[in-house]
């Protein structure tokens, strides 16, 4: 069932809070613990030091961009009466490495995040842009890579699920 609010109650901030914690044993992995859902390692890999038990940090943030713009679209997507089968993700980063080692003047964060979304539907591309534009607008994660100043380029493509 869908979440609906009264207008005038969206005129004051709406508040929540969610916590997890997370442990480190003096090397490259790190544990969150995210309580009632599990526990999740982020770790680097080998080659950098880590032990390779899980993705790196920088991953997990990509990772989460793609599955908070999956979360949005769909509330959107919902809300709009638009019709999808699967979304299909395909993200990359670029980093500067001199920054987290130290070198000032370097960002130490992302240069440039690229998502290719595939958007299996049948709908119209002029609705499938004004789901792309509003998910974009509401994306937590979206917006707080966009607010880093990372270029960020979201590339929705429309494809046609077979016919059953």
């Amino acid at each position: 069932m869908a979440n609906v609010l009264e207008e005038n109650k969206l005129a004051k901030p709406i508040v929540i809070r969610k916590a997890i914690t997370a442990t480190n044993l003096a090397d490259m992995a790190t544990n969150v613990d995210f309580d009632n859902v599990g526990s999740f390692i982020f770790d680097e890999p080998v080659s950098q030091g880590g032990t390779g038990l899980g993705p790196t940090p920088l991953q997990g943030v990509l990772a989460a961009l793609c599955a908070c713009e999956s979360v949005t679209f769909n509330r959107v997507a919902n809300e709009m009466g638009f019709i999808y089968t699967k979304l299909d993700f395909q993200a990359a980063f670029t980093i500067d490495i001199r920054g987290r080692s130290g070198v000032r003047g370097v960002i130490p964060h992302y240069q440039t995040v690229k998502v290719e979304v595939r958007v299996h539907t049948n709908e119209e591309m002029e609705q499938l842009q004004n789901i792309a534009d509003e998910t974009e607008a509401r994306c937590p994660v979206y917006n707080l890579i966009k607010d880093a100043n990372v270029r960020i380029k979201m590339a929705w493509l429309r494809v046609s699920p077979l016919k059953q």
